[in-house]
């Protein structure tokens, strides 16, 4: 795409001239700028946008049903921005499943200087949008809670199965685009699935908020890791925002280590950090799949993984909403099978089974 035409929608005039000052420094079209999401429609009906940045907490406006009605109208690549804290996480899960494609986090304090930063990711962001597949993410799109799905207090039938150790291991790495691609796969796994550990690149706050409501839509249970935690079947452990996570054996227990580090290409949480580990730890025990996203995060681990005899899968182009991740992984040759998101439930259930049939 040669040229790129944002539409900026922000409460804060700081923002809106700071942030229209860097994307045009990067040579992006700012078309417009605005306060209120209502004005920001009417000058979109005019010139429409190629990618439309949104402030998540506007005090005057739903910034949700804001978004919704952008996607109803006219699907969009959105980047929404959001403090980086526990309630900005919770609401932008829920742009995510709405149909946001990205985000990027603002700091409460400096953030003038924040917004000045070449390195901030906006640009970034803003660009990964723009090249999104929005058809893709429409399929992908949210479930609904399962009846009995919300988790009681008191210990559900299938507890017994899911005390029992998995001798398979499903290690997924998903970037952009992933919170609606993910929910798609998850909603549609048994109970009785193998255990799951998942890089997606999100910031602290916001993975805790993505396992809790995945959590409320799956049978299976989903949680942000802890370090020591146990990979058994039925459950789905996500990487924390700002830390890795590798897969590692206790005994004849799978668990999982979190740990501080450095960024690994640019990521912490890294996914090509925990393919690895699960190709040395699960070898033909492992079933690997690198889903949508942007950059080649992935893509070594998985040929690890692949070299270790593990079922490996990259999703197809089609149904990703940003082909760089998978695309990668292909091009490095970690790719058994390239699948499609509708096929991917069935794909990992019967690579499951096959690891089992040749052990």
């Amino acid at each position: 795409m040669s040229e790129i035409k944002v539409m900026i929608v922000d409460d804060s005039a700081i923002v809106r001239r700071h942030l229209g000052d860097l994307l045009t420094k990067a040579g992006i079209t700012v078309i417009g700028a605005a306060a209120d999401p209502l004005f920001a429609m009417q000058r979109m009906k005019v010139n429409w946008p190629d990618v439309l940045v949104l402030d998540v907490e506007m005090p005057r406006m739903d910034g949700i049903t804001f978004l919704k009605q952008v996607m109803a109208e006219r699907p969009t690549p959105v980047v929404m921005c959001s403090t980086l804290t526990e309630k900005g996480g919770q609401t932008t899960m829920q742009a995510l499943a709405a149909g946001a494609v990205g985000f990027v986090t603002k700091p409460k304090i400096g953030l003038k200087d924040f917004l000045e930063d070449d390195a901030n990711g906006i640009v970034s962001a803003v660009r990964a949008a723009a090249r999104a597949n929005m058809s893709a993410l429409r399929r992908a799109s949210p479930g609904q809670p399962k009846p009995g799905a919300a988790k009681a207090a008191v210990a559900p039938a299938h507890q017994d199965a899911m005390a029992e150790t998995t001798d398979r291991v499903i290690a997924v790495a998903i970037s952009t685009g992933g919170v609606q691609t993910i929910e798609a796969v998850l909603t549609r796994l048994p109970r009785t699935s193998p255990g799951m550990v998942i890089v997606q690149h999100m910031p602290p706050n916001f993975t805790a908020s993505l396992a809790a409501r995945l959590n409320s839509l799956c049978d299976l249970e989903v949680m942000e890791a802890k370090d020591g935690d146990r990979v058994i079947n039925g459950r789905v452990l996500f990487a924390p925002g700002g830390k890795h996570m590798r897969l590692k054996r206790s005994g004849a227990q799978y668990v999982v280590e979190v740990f501080d580090g450095p960024l690994v290409n640019h990521h912490r949480p890294n996914a090509d950090v925990l393919l690895k580990s699960v190709a040395q730890c699960a070898g033909r025990n492992a079933i690997g799949v690198v889903m949508t996203g942007m950059g080649d995060d992935g893509a070594r681990g998985l040929r690890e993984m692949f070299n270790a005899g593990a079922k490996t899968a990259a999703q197809d182009e089609a149904s990703c909403v940003v082909f760089g991740m998978p695309k990668e992984a292909i091009k490095h040759g970690g790719a058994q099978h390239v699948v499609s998101l509708d096929d991917m439930p069935s794909w990992l259930l019967a690579a499951a089974r096959s690891a089992v049939a040749s052990v």
